[in-house]
């Protein structure tokens, strides 16, 4: 929604929750801005070709262009398991979406984007303090880190920026709502944030807006945490 009220079009994406990604590109629309939808599993590599396609029709239909501007890579899922309990199973998943989706979806759409674009890619606040539990999860975001720092120098010669915001525990669905829904886990967080509670979309939403507007156009290649200040 903050980038939508910035004046920009947006593309939402949606896996299994269509009913709610609809209600957002409503909620877009109805606020005087402009969204469509597509359905995209990022755990899927070999669904990206057809992806692909079926955006590069819908930005000749619905804005008359075949780039874009901006990529948000903000697809993911929680999970939580100690380590030595962490299955093959549920980290090859972290794997697939966390990591290898994002580099691989990178690398499709790149061309795409516009020279002097941005994209965005986001991590967590669990990469630079840790909670048991959180490893295997982490870990992924550990690489996108890294990955992130290599597409600035590597689009860096088109003009394309590429940083990382990674936001602190917010009471959103992520992870079956537990920050949002556990009264408890809420508090726990609130009293390990330097502002005194747990975090709202609309604190990180600001800061994705801004990275992706032209007053930061000189911003490459940095991890911004967006978190209140949490486990200082």
């Amino acid at each position: 929604m903050s980038l939508a009220t910035s004046g920009a079009g947006v593309v939402i994406t949606y896996n299994t929750n269509r009913p709610a990604a609809e209600a957002v590109v409503q909620e877009i629309v109805d606020a005087g801005g402009r969204a469509a939808l597509l359905h995209l599993d990022t755990g899927r590599v070999e669904s990206f070709d057809t992806f692909k396609v079926d955006l590069d029709e819908l930005l000749r239909a619905v804005w008359e262009r075949d780039h874009f501007d901006y990529l948000v890579n903000n697809a993911g899922f929680g999970l939580s398991a100690p380590f030595g309990s962490t299955s093959e199973t549920d980290f090859d998943r972290l794997v697939d979406v966390h990591l290898k989706g994002v580099f691989f979806l990178t690398q499709r759409l790149a061309p795409m984007i516009e020279d002097g674009g941005r994209i965005i890619n986001i991590s967590t606040g669990l990469t630079r303090f840790s909670i048991p539990g959180m490893a295997a999860y982490a870990m992924m975001k550990g690489g996108i880190e890294v990955f992130t720092r290599y597409l600035a120098k590597e689009l860096g010669p088109r003009g394309i920026t590429a940083n990382v915001v990674a936001p602190g525990a917010i009471a959103t669905d992520f992870g079956g709502g537990l920050v949002r829904d556990n009264g408890d886990y809420n508090r726990r967080v609130a009293d390990a944030t330097a502002l005194g509670r747990a975090g709202l979309p609309d604190d990180v939403g600001p800061m994705v807006a801004s990275l992706l507007s032209d007053a930061n156009h000189w911003v490459n290649g940095q991890r911004i945490e967006v978190s209140g200040g949490m486990n200082l």
